[in-house]
Parts: structure tokens; sequence; C-alpha cells
């Protein structure tokens, strides 16, 4: 059985929207877009030893598909993610796009619950889920995230999507691990505790 860890990247204030680029996401007025990239070089740095090797699928929200395909398939084999991301099978959520260019990608189609919980039992490993707030929150919601790995800037935005809603009851996570980088930032490992029966 797999296990679905959600891998966000933060301010300090929970703000995900518009991590990588001016232009990446400008819904709502957003005018910080590209926060993340003075981070990146750290992240790497303090996340490049933990290697990729258990990671066997991902699963994204259309709009984060579209924007991952636009770029990492034209990064050479040489960057040890895009290597990754390129060879791994990939799953999207989506109603609308039928064809996909990004190789080793499929629709993940039906009930999305459903969907995820068959993801789940094919096989072994981890699947990662990238960014996709608006899935990660309703996957959290049916019980079905199993960790979580939280990339938190030393930033604070005062603006922008956050990852975490409204939850129906709280949620306790246990700290599996910790780390910080050059920059500041901290690096979160969680396990989700189940709802009963979940």
């Amino acid at each position: 059985m797999r296990r679905l860890i959600a891998i966000e990247f933060l301010s300090v204030d929970g703000v995900m929207q518009g991590l990588g680029s001016p232009d990446e996401d400008r819904e709502g007025g957003f005018e910080h877009g590209g926060w993340g990239a003075p981070y990146a070089e750290a992240i790497h740095a303090s996340t490049a030893a933990g290697g990729l090797g258990g990671t066997t699928a991902y699963l994204f929200g259309r709009r984060t598909y579209e924007k991952m395909a636009a770029f990492w398939p034209t990064m050479p084999d040489e960057n040890p993610m895009a290597a990754h991301l390129n060879a791994t099978e990939k799953h999207v959520v989506t109603r609308s796009v039928a064809t996909f260019d990004w190789g080793n990608t499929r629709p993940l189609a039906g009930d999305v619950a459903d969907g995820v919980r068959a993801l789940k039992r094919a096989g072994d490993g981890d699947i990662a889920i990238l960014g996709s707030g608006v899935l990660v929150r309703s996957l959290l919601r049916a019980d079905l995230i199993d960790g979580m790995r939280l990339f938190v800037h030393p930033l604070l935005l005062g603006s922008g999507k956050r990852l975490f809603g409204e939850l129906e009851a709280p949620r306790p996570l246990v700290l599996t691990g910790f780390d910080t980088t050059s920059m500041g930032s901290l690096v979160l490992a969680y396990d989700v505790e189940h709802a009963a029966g979940g």
C-alpha cells in the first residue's frame, strides 16, 4: 500500500500562491509571484541527500500539472528532480485535459477519492502531491493524506491563497523529522493521524 504525501512550499503565514515566478498565478490580484525563488538553492542543498527513491508516483491537480509540464520536460536529466519527474508515473485530476504531452502521464478518471484509493493500493512507496492546494484540501477532508512535507520560508506575505482551509474537525499531526536551511527555511515532515476507522 502506497502512502500519499503532500509536499508544499509555504510562507510563514501559510501562503502557497505564486511560489515560482511573477506570472505563475495572479488570481485575486496577487502581486508577490516568485517569492520562493530566493530560497530555492538552499532548499535543494538541504534536501538533496534525502533522494527521491521513495516516490513511485506523482499526483497533480490540472493547473499545477500544466505549469509543471511546461517546465520539467525541458530540463536535462543531469538535474535529479527532472530525471525523476520525467521518468515516474504521473496522475492528473482533471475533467478537461484529454491528452498529455508529458511522458508517463494519465488522467485520474471518475470519483477522485475512489481513484486515489486505487492508486494507493497499486504498489509500494509514496505518491507525492506537489502544490495542488485545492486537491490537497479535498483529500485531507476525505482522510486520504498520510503525510506532509512542508517547506516553510521565513517570509510573511499577508495575502494570497493559503494551503489549509476549514476542516470539519481538528487533524492531529505527528512530527517525524525536521531540518533548517542556510536561508532560514524550515523543512517539516509530519504523519497525518487518520480519523477513527480511517
